[in-house]
């Protein structure tokens, strides 16, 4: 690779500090963080970067593999797919499905809808050569988002990397197939293609294969003048069956065999199925001190998406969106500076979307009521497939989101330095739709719907953040920061309730960064507050409802530690201690406003831990990483906990040689059985979702 691409080496769980022969320490880069390139030990906020060598190692085909033993992210699959339940520092707990409140973005570009929703179908991880991950509200990166960012950085076209093929087989019916070639049509133009193709039966549990197709063909040019650019056209096919929650009961058989089978769940066949076409393009031009960054990208999606209750058909979806940066360096204070500016736009719009009753079902004929009261319903008690049945809904919707960012970024002397920074955003929503019939919890049936129904909101988002870094030694810095921003509700959220109002949240931070030859380590401590934050409550039947929770208070601290212990044998671990509570929540619960003052937020646990050891020699390498995820209560009252679960063991021993390389990875080596996630509602009723037991895949890649 190039240097200017081999600046992302750098992990905050597996940071690989590398020396010079005089044993300087080369500082390991963030360019996203800030949107200009600086040492992540400068960057004045919590970060992590996780590196191709440990994508690689890892062979981590799906996002949330490569981020599970950050501290203070949550990345847990219910599908043993590309489909997480993603939380940072709290931050994205209340997603129905897919991700909130945490903007994901790929090469600058955000794959994050207007209104926060982001499908991880978009993203081929074999094409991903880092990841970079900001924690917390203020990002300058961050739209309608408080959780933070996640940004992905692809192999670039520039990129002077050998063609590879890679051939991956396991257990389960896994399959997975990659290529990439890059050439070189001139002196000034290059191109490449990436494709892969992934399959997944999990016969452990009914309703869960699942297959994709990508294909992403780039193309870039450099002009005279020295400045480029670099075009992006992907596709994707991705077809993946979601598997139904079980009871407790249902839980306990889980633990004893593997197996999921023949659950009492109405919804046995929820699927998502998308195909997905995208471009991006991106300019990047030098005039004088000033660096003109402008973007434009568009993406046509669709998909067929049976959840609880309803099936959503929609294929007439579009995103456009430009995003206009510049960078200028000056001096100021006699030090180096660079002030980031840029506007924002983005449109989404959908027309024609569909629901549609299930249409291949099990019922019961159930009599409710006395006198003239007394009525007759046919419940649903299964589902016998996901065809649609008779049309539920009609609808068309707009969302439309415009900003403008800004940031100055300095230093007073050579320690210490500073990070100022401000967004404004305005979002709206235009929906208009006709509910001819819905789903209703309580009789299990399709009754009527409201008719003719329109939302027309909009929202002012603000963020901004103050940090600031301070050279203790060469080798270690203390930051500290302030920042806070809003989170406007989705539009699924006010369809339940239009009386949502917008969060707001407010991040205080001070930590310690250390980089030397053998030893990295990063340590946070933060207190974030929360108001009108908008919470998840569920009925006994899965139904989301939403509300503000009042106040709500984050405290907790982040450790992470690398040690090389021989220039072959490196360890390290992370920790995260999470203390989340309501300061103000009222949750209604069987028609009554309960207090849930002073409660714990269900699904954070108080302590979750990781340790890993990395093994290089020759070409011979092994990897062994164990994580621990602490109890949690399982809802708003606090009436019962779920034990979490502990050193769930990842293993990787593999060998290469010249362009040869193979090996064998193994997640969960103990096959051990337990939930992804356990919920328990104001009806008392419980649900788990299983974690995968042992999965295994031999992987052969060649590269010429």
């Amino acid at each position: 690779m190039k240097l200017r691409y081999s600046v992302f080496a750098c992990l905050a769980l597996n940071i690989n500090i590398i020396a010079s022969e005089q044993a300087t320490v080369l500082e390991q880069m963030s360019v996203t963080a800030t949107k200009i390139e600086k040492a992540t030990k400068d960057v004045s906020e919590s970060i992590a970067v996780v590196d191709q060598k440990t994508i690689e190692d890892k062979n981590i085909l799906n996002v949330q593999d490569a981020l599970q033993t950050i501290p203070g992210v949550i990345a847990e699959s219910t599908s043993n797919s590309p489909s997480p339940k993603l939380i940072i520092r709290g931050a994205g707990l209340k997603a129905r499905f897919g991700v909130r409140e945490i903007m994901v973005m790929k090469d600058g570009v955000p794959m994050t809808d207007p209104d926060s929703f982001t499908r991880f179908d978009f993203i081929d991880m074999q094409d991903v050569s880092s990841i970079e991950v900001q924690k917390g509200p203020g990002s300058i990166n961050a739209v309608n988002s408080t959780g933070g960012v996640i940004q992905l950085i692809t192999k670039s076209v520039f990129d002077e990397d050998k063609n590879s093929i890679k051939l991956g087989v396991g257990n389960e019916e896994q399959r997975n197939v990659n290529l990439k070639v890059r050439g070189k049509i001139s002196e000034n133009d290059f191109t490449s293609l990436t494709f892969s193709k992934r399959k997944i039966d999990n016969s452990w549990r009914d309703n869960n294969e699942f297959d994709t197709t990508q294909a992403t063909l780039k193309y870039g040019h450099i002009f005279k003048d020295d400045s480029i650019i670099e075009n992006e056209l992907s596709y994707t096919e991705s077809n993946l069956n979601l598997p139904a929650s079980m009871t407790k009961d249902e839980f306990k058989e889980f633990k004893k065999s593997g197996e999921q089978h023949d659950t009492s769940n109405q919804w046995q066949h929820s699927a998502r199925d998308s195909k997905i076409l995208a471009f991006s393009s991106k300019y990047e031009k030098e005039v004088g001190d000033i660096t003109y960054k402008p973007r434009f990208y568009f993406n046509t999606w669709e998909h067929f998406h049976p959840v609880t209750g309803l099936i959503n058909d929609s294929d007439d979806n579009k995103v456009f969106g430009i995003d206009l940066e510049f960078n200028a360096a000056h001096k100021l204070f006699d030090q180096d500076a660079m002030l980031v500016g840029g506007l924002t736009f983005k449109i989404d719009k959908t027309d024609d979307s569909k629901k549609y009753q299930y249409g291949d079902v099990e019922t019961k004929s159930v009599t409710t009521g006395w006198g003239r009261n007394r009525t007759t319903a046919n419940q649903i008690v299964k589902t016998l497939s996901n065809k649609k049945g008779a049309l539920a809904n009609t609808e068309d919707s707009e969302t439309l989101l415009y900003g403008a960012y800004l940031m100055e970024s300095f230093k007073v002397n050579d320690k210490l330095g500073f990070d100022v920074s401000s967004r404004v955003d305005k979002l709206k929503f235009d929906i208009n739709g006709n509910e001819i019939t819905k789903y209703d919890y309580s009789s299990k049936s399709y009754k009527d719907g409201i008719g003719d129904y329109e939302i027309d909101n909009s929202f002012t988002l603000l963020s901004a953040k103050f940090g600031t870094t301070y050279a203790l030694t060469d080798f270690t810095n203390v930051y500290a920061s302030i920042a806070n921003a809003n989170q406007a509700p989705t539009t699924s959220e006010l369809s339940d309730n239009n009386d949502l109002d917008k969060s707001q949240s407010t991040n205080y931070e001070v930590g310690l960064k250390t980089r030397t030859e053998d030893l990295s380590y990063d340590l946070a401590l933060y207190q974030n507050y929360v108001d009108d934050e908008i919470i998840q409550i569920k009925d006994a039947n899965g139904n989301s409802i939403y509300d503000n929770a009042g106040k709500t208070d984050k405290k907790g601290l982040e450790f992470n530690i690398t040690y090389n212990l021989t220039s072959n044998l490196e360890i390290g671990g992370s920790y995260a201690y999470s203390n989340f509570k309501f300061d103000k929540f009222n949750e209604s619960a069987r028609g009554d406003l309960v207090s849930r003052d002073g409660n714990y937020i269900p699904f954070i646990p108080k302590n979750q831990y990781s340790i890993f050891t990395a093994y290089n020699l020759n070409g011979f390498k092994t990897r062994l990483t164990a994580r621990t995820y602490g109890s949690y209560y399982m809802d708003n009252a606090n009436t019962e906990k779920y034990e979490g679960y502990d050193l769930i063991t990842d293993f990787m021993i593999g060998y290469e040689m010249k362009n040869h390389n193979i090996q064998l990875n193994i997640n969960n080596l103990f096959d051990k059985y337990y939930a992804s996630e356990a919920s328990k509602d104001v009806y008392n009723v419980e649900s788990y979702k299983a974690a995968s037991p042992r999965m295994a895949m031999l992987t052969y890649s060649y590269k010429f």
